[in-house]
């Protein structure tokens, strides 16, 4: 495990959170910074095709076949950057052998991760803990699904006795602000499926995910001096508010959970003269995610109808879908990923996952692909954690469901 936790703890303290303002691919330089790091590594340990795409900002690699026989070709991705909370400087903390009690994060500031606030502590005491100092994010996401990825590799390299066919890799950027797998090549990228390594806490899967969209309503008032506007004045900022008081109460993230989709306003920015808002809109259903746009797009009609003129307009923007609609069509990355972990003793935690991936956009791009742990908890802030067994059962994993594959190709021949 000294590799496995040497190369993590090197690759979070590189800078590499994405930038949704900026328009350059990838949006920050952290992203390519760690690319090119990782690039040297897989000539290192003697991986083929690498190729940094600037285009697009995906390094991919290949890890060539031990067999002659038809296996079918996996992949395994996994993102550069990490999410929008301080990633600078970060400084992992270490904690070998965890007792199972508080965690001290930071001494000066006394920031502590409390054992009764996080009560999922307890399921890592005697591992060795890596956390935060708690004034930054720490990166496993995704970090740990890069270096898991790795070592699996390496350890199929260290071992070719063990017959697999090709293995294909791909790290790609902007994943935490939806971007990246856009561009993703997928027509290079010649896998049967793939799997995302970007989920949570061992045993955790993935393979649906909801159906997103974006609404932006933007509104025309009419602004006149507050004393002359009797019968005049048109408030864009109170029609926003009347909008959003529409929208069912309880459909939000909040007060959803499981298979229950919601709308959530993430922007209201607004004067007399003109407002804009922003929806999020998410479900697992397709109809009913189809039905929602339909809601808010008939109460913009309804507030239109009751102005003398067209006040608001809607632009809907569909982000991704439900990857479930792909993946049910042939279960088989579904079923290798179980047997790979009920084969080491993990039991598979298989939930719908209240967002997207990118194996979201992928998997309609013609490679299925699910979602497989990392082993990280509390991800996006400055609670973040991991272990180093846990990464080490994630790695062991995907050699796992290499084998499996082997053999499964083996038995259709």
């Amino acid at each position: 495990m000294e590799n496995l936790f040497d190369r993590f703890i090197r690759y979070v303290k590189v800078n590499t959170r994405s930038d949704a303002a900026s328009q350059t691919v990838p949006t920050t330089h952290g992203q390519v910074e760690l690319a090119r790091i990782i690039e040297k590594e897989l000539a290192e340990i003697g991986l083929s095709d690498i190729n940094y795409n600037e285009k697009n900002g995906f390094l991919t690699a290949m890890l060539p076949a031990t067999t002659t026989e038809k296996i079918p070709t996996i992949g395994f991705i996994a993102h550069l950057d990490t999410a929008d909370y301080n990633a600078e400087q970060i400084q992992p903390k270490v904690f070998k052998d965890y007792d199972g009690t508080s965690v001290l994060l930071n001494e000066q500031q006394q920031i502590v991760m409390d054992v009764e606030e996080f009560p999922n502590l307890k399921d890592y005491v005697g591992q060795t803990l890596i956390t935060t100092d708690g004034t930054t994010l720490l990166g496993a996401d995704d970090k740990a699904g890069i270096v898991e990825i790795l070592d699996a590799v390496e350890y199929l390299l260290a071992h070719p006795e063990i017959p697999h066919g090709k293995v294909l890799l791909a790290f790609g950027p902007d994943e935490e602000i939806g971007r990246g797998a856009d561009r993703f090549d997928a027509a290079n990228f010649p896998a049967a499926f793939a799997y995302t390594v970007d989920s949570g806490r061992v045993g955790c899967f993935e393979y649906e995910t909801f159906n997103a969209a974006q609404a932006v309503i933007t509104i025309e008032g009419t602004s006149v001096h507050p004393g002359t506007a009797y019968g005049t004045m048109v408030n864009a900022i109170k029609i926003g508010e009347q909008l959003d008081s529409l929208l069912p109460r309880d459909e939000v993230p909040e007060k959803t959970r499981g298979y229950e989709g919601f709308y959530l306003l993430t922007k209201f920015n607004g004067t007399l003269d003109y407002a804009e808002l922003t929806y999020i809109i998410r479900d697992h259903d397709k109809n009913v995610f189809n039905q929602r746009k339909h809601v808010l797009q008939e109460y913009v009609n309804e507030l239109n109808d009751s102005f003398d003129k067209k006040r608001l307009t809607i632009e809907f923007v569909d982000q991704y879908y439900n990857m479930k609609e792909i993946i049910e069509k042939d279960l088989t990355p579904v079923e290798l990923a179980v047997t790979a972990m009920k084969n080491l003793g993990i039991e598979p935690e298989i939930q719908p996952f209240r967002g997207g991936t990118d194996g979201s956009k992928i998997s309609f791009m013609g490679i299925p692909t699910p979602n497989l742990f990392t082993g990280g908890e509390n991800f996006h802030g400055q609670y973040e954690f991991i272990t180093l067994e846990a990464m080490e059962k994630a790695a062991k994993t995907i050699v796992e469901i290499i084998k499996e594959n082997t053999i499964r190709g083996q038995n259709e021949k």
